[in-house]
């Protein structure tokens, strides 16, 4: 820590010298190389709002945010032509923006590895109060324009829960992400809440994801706690898992998890797998949390950080057993930390947001009899088919476990009997055809375990499935085509 302490303070005197100051816009376009590090806590320091974002941006994503965000300084990574994406975003911006680069010689740019050797390692903290903003993500939804999400000063704090209680990341320990740091998911598990647990991050900047190299990396440096989405799980267990020495702990996040991911983890490895769930806006809403065995693909139980309710459309709490949105219930007396404070230069959608009150997460879920929750999809992705509502997820878990599916979506489309019926969107595996006979087999396959109103009707074999940059299927193509 006094290493980071000296390196950041050298990124602060350089970004202070060039004018860079509180309040100002940056964005952060680093992978997983280990400057990000010293350029987060730099531009905590000075009071600058940081902006991640991945190297996988188009010149255009990249335009729209800086002409958004009315970006001071670009922080980027001279791997993957970004410097070149960056530079034309900028010029088409029409923006005085001071661009850095690492570890190269680029034109245009700065070069933080040569320059932060001069600079000191002396440097005065601005003063900051928790009310102050301190990250902007833009995050990418099936609809719209990416939203600029505001988190302030005291945003890591809550980050502690997710570290301990759920990623279970010990002091003295070594806690393993996989995350870009372009996405939230990198400030849940590569920064705040370790840290401040006293465990160290491992790093570790790959272009195509290798299952071998991830678990010799594992043992290797004696990794304690592993975090990644249930897709990395899937790869890790068909690969095969040998004896991890020193792992103790594996959560996931980002997509709900499959029993059969679980179970193959488990019978591979000896360790229970943790699922977590929250959003951008938020840090960890629910969780199988430490102390108490986790249950496969629930979401868990709510966070003691956060007052959660499952609302029906009038806003009614619902019955357990009945969907309903999940929504957080604001404290009277103070702020909610943890949850974002604003979306950038946009008042309507925030307003929109915390209507009645609360703040309405979208997301779609019910709670069992043994107090455990589970995900059901977004709220405008419900199907209402037959006078019955049905959320995508439970049909997606099904077909995934079909040995011919590789990936799929559940979507509703117009019906004229049902108001709508169910269709299922699927990309096969390789070695697998599209056929009647296999429609007719994965039918078969996926309604012998559904209730005759969550029957499949109709599907669709597609090639790809249209997503966002952070890998969210877009639902409202799917129901276009």
């Amino acid at each position: 820590f006094e290493d980071i302490k000296d390196y950041s303070n050298k990124y602060a005197n350089i970004f202070v010298e060039d004018g860079i100051k509180k309040g100002d816009h940056v964005m952060v376009v680093l992978k997983r190389q280990y400057e990000y590090w010293f350029t987060a806590i730099a531009l905590h320091k000075i009071g600058a709002i940081m902006i991640p974002a991945t190297h996988m941006l188009t010149v255009s994503d990249f335009s729209y945010r800086i002409k958004k965000a009315n970006v001071k300084a670009v922080i980027c990574t001279a791997k993957d032509e970004v410097t070149d994406k960056i530079y034309k975003a900028t010029q088409e911006s029409e923006l005085n923006i001071k661009l850095y680069c690492v570890q190269k010689d680029v034109e245009h740019f700065c070069n933080l590895t040569t320059r932060y050797q001069t600079s000191s390692t002396n440097f005065e903290r601005i003063d900051t109060l928790a009310t102050d903003p301190m990250l902007l993500y833009f995050t990418s939804g099936t609809t719209g324009e990416p939203k600029g999400v505001i988190h302030n000063y005291s945003y890591p704090l809550a980050h502690i829960i997710t570290a301990i209680y759920w990623q279970q990341a010990e002091d003295d320990g070594l806690h393993f992400t996989i995350a870009e740091t372009g996405w939230a998911k990198a400030s849940w598990g590569k920064l705040y809440g370790q840290w401040l647990v006293g465990s160290a991050v491992m790093v570790y900047d790959f272009d195509n994801f290798n299952p071998s190299q991830i678990i010799n990396i594992i043992n290797k440096y004696r990794v304690t706690s592993f975090c990644a989405p249930p897709t990395v799980y899937r790869y890790l267990t068909l690969k095969g898992i040998p004896k991890l020495t020193n792992l103790k702990h594996a959560s996931t996040a980002g997509e709900q998890l499959a029993p059969e991911i679980f179970d193959s983890f488990t019978a591979q490895t000896g360790l229970l797998l943790y699922e977590g769930y929250g959003q951008t806006e938020t840090t960890l809403l629910m969780a199988n949390f430490k102390g108490k065995e986790p249950t496969p693909s629930s979401m868990g139980e709510i966070s003691p950080l956060y007052n959660i309710e499952l609302q029906d459309a009038n806003g009614e709490k619902v019955k357990d057993g009945e969907l309903g949105e999940v929504v957080i219930i604001l404290p009277k007396d103070k702020p909610q930390i943890g949850l974002f404070s604003s979306y950038l230069d946009n008042s309507e959608q925030y307003q929109y947001a915390y209507r009645g009150g609360v703040y309405h997460t979208g997301d779609v879920a019910y709670k069992d009899a043994k107090g455990k929750y589970w995900y059901h999809g977004r709220f405008d992705d419900l199907i209402k088919t037959g006078g019955f509502r049905v959320g995508p997820f439970e049909i997606e878990h099904i077909l995934i476990s079909h040995p011919a599916v590789l990936e799929c979506s559940v979507i509703g489309v117009e019906d004229r009997l049902r108001s709508q019926a169910i269709k299922a969107c699927i990309v096969l595996k390789q070695e697998y055809s599209a056929s009647v006979a296999l429609e007719k087999n994965i039918k078969e396959f996926c309604n012998h375990q559904l209730a005759e109103y969550k029957w499949i009707r109709t599907i669709e074999f597609v090639l790809a499935l249209p997503k966002t940059i952070s890998g969210k299927v877009k639902k409202n193509v799917l129901r276009g085509l």
